[in-house]
């Protein structure tokens, strides 16, 4: 079986008396306010070589464009354009928490007509707006494409992802989010992972930093920070403090499978009871090896199709047969167990499965 699969052994936490795999506490929560907002607009991207919008597939390319050139004063009111330069996109972007007036931000752009390539255009001034419909920032720039596409008569030839690209600080910030961050009395943590004892362990390592009770974990997924009894100068002051501080994260035992691309994520506290183990393959062949009979030379005869079909069923050699895995196992030991059996990269998945099913697998079992 000509499949590629990759096996990729994550150990999420699994400590050992050698080290501790230890995160900071900025790597593992979001702080209560400290966030982006996500921007978007509707711009048109012009100097294109050729490989724009078709007017009639994209009559919206021919609405902005017009709309464009009246701002700048050019009437082109019931004219015809059929230009294949030009471009519609939409531009997305994130507006980073506490961004100022004047900085620049990187933003997307992507095509949303029949385009073939954005390679080479360059975005015309395009706003930005929120959620709230105000206009946060705008947008304008060359774009970078990450692709290629070129096309003949008979065939043509695509790499990458040429309808969409970057424009590296392509945007200037024009509006500031209203947020006194300096005014905050506490601030939650919210756990990207929620996990009672890794809630636990952050809230005794800022108590322990400041060597009182200036934090208390709510619930799995949040920790309330006391910053007016932390005694800093600002909040910003403490949460630089903290932000640094090193846990250790207690994960789930957890199995992932992608059955489109055959690739298998376990954690390292993945555990399987006893269990045994067998597999084989079953294989049907059917070949269609029709034989065209001609009739003979100046006869008033008609061509004839024979069908000739072969049919074979093949069973491939389980192996070891049956393989005991003992109780206990963990993780490197059934890879090896399953690999002892000569198991194939997509039966592998369907081995996992079955074992989960027996009740042996004691893990979350995730199937995308």
């Amino acid at each position: 079986m000509k499949h590629l699969i990759a096996i990729l052994f994550v150990a999420l936490t699994g400590w050992t008396p050698a080290s501790a795999q230890t995160i900071r506490i900025k790597d593992l929560v979001e702080f209560d306010g400290v966030r982006g907002n996500d921007l978007v607009g509707y711009g048109l991207v012009v100097g294109l070589n050729g490989t724009g919008d078709g007017i009639r597939n994209a009559p919206f390319t021919e609405d902005i464009m017009a709309n464009i050139l009246e701002r700048l004063g050019v009437n082109v009111t019931g004219e015809q354009f059929r230009p294949k330069n030009v471009a519609a996109v939409f531009v997305t972007a994130e507006l980073p928490p506490f961004a100022r007036a004047g900085s620049t931000i990187d933003i997307t752009v992507s095509a949303i007509g029949d385009a073939s390539s954005l390679l080479g255009g360059t975005l015309i001034m395009t706003p930005l707006n929120a959620a709230d419909g105000e206009i946060y920032a705008v947008a304008q720039g060359t774009v970078i494409a990450g692709g290629a596409a070129a096309e003949g008569d008979g065939a043509e030839v695509v790499q990458g992802v040429p309808t969409a690209g970057l424009i590296p600080s392509g945007a200037r910030v024009e509006r500031e989010i209203e947020f006194d961050f300096t005014q905050l009395k506490s601030i939650r943590l919210a756990l990207r992972t929620p996990d009672f004892t890794t809630a636990r362990r952050i809230e005794q390592a800022i108590n322990q930093r400041y060597g009182k009770v200036v934090s208390r974990m709510l619930d799995s997924g949040t920790v309330v920070f006391d910053i007016a009894s932390a005694g800093d100068i600002s909040p910003a002051h403490a949460v630089g403090r903290v932000e640094n501080l090193t846990v250790e994260p207690e994960r789930k035992a957890r199995v992932v499978v992608d059955q489109r691309s055959g690739t298998i994520v376990m954690g390292e506290e993945v555990r399987i009871s006893r269990v045994a183990v067998s597999q084989g393959n079953l294989t049907l062949r059917i070949e269609e090896s029709p034989l065209v009979v001609q009739p003979s030379p100046f006869s008033d005869g008609e061509a004839i199709v024979v069908p000739r079909t072969n049919v074979d069923i093949e069973e491939e050699d389980p192996g070891t047969g049956l393989a005991e895995i003992p109780e206990g196992t963990s993780l490197s030991e059934v890879i090896a167990g399953l690999n002892a059996l000569g198991v194939a990269p997509r039966d592998m998945i369907d081995i996992l499965k079955s074992i989960k099913a027996a009740g042996a697998l004691h893990a979350e079992f995730i199937v995308r």
